[in-house]
């Protein structure tokens, strides 16, 4: 019969272990939402923080029933304008596809910006990944 304590003693240990850190990402998100929040005063800000100093888990349970949804909005607000610069460093960084760089250069060579030496060296480029001397 002690085996079974000792499970149960081991299961209940892990169940408040999981309990606490989910607490702690619940109370570190808040936190960040407090910050992130442009809409809240700072004197409300600071108010939200010393109540979740002396009454954490009441004050983090409160928060996300009165402001759960302008958490949610922000979260989200956060993550779009993240994928954006993404998408845009992805774009910068991959530049043009490589019809439209040899149409651009096919372009320089009609009006003469370009040799036909230098065409050939973008066309080369552009089709093979090598890099322009």
């Amino acid at each position: 019969m002690d085996i079974w304590n000792n499970f149960w003693d081991f299961f209940w240990f892990l169940f408040w272990t999981v309990a606490f850190i989910a607490y702690l990402i619940t109370l570190f998100s808040v936190v960040a939402d407090l910050f992130r929040d442009r809409s809240l005063n700072g004197w409300w800000k600071a108010v939200w923080i010393v109540f979740l100093i002396f009454f954490p888990f009441l004050t983090v349970l409160v928060y996300i029933i009165a402001r759960g949804r302008g958490m949610a909005e922000r979260s989200q607000e956060r993550a779009l304008h993240t994928q954006e610069a993404v998408d845009k460093y992805i774009g910068d960084v991959a530049g043009t596809s490589p019809s439209d760089e040899i149409a651009k250069a096919k372009s320089l060579l009609d009006t003469g910006t370009i040799t036909a030496d230098e065409y050939a060296a973008i066309k080369k480029h552009a089709l093979h990944g090598l890099r322009v001397p």
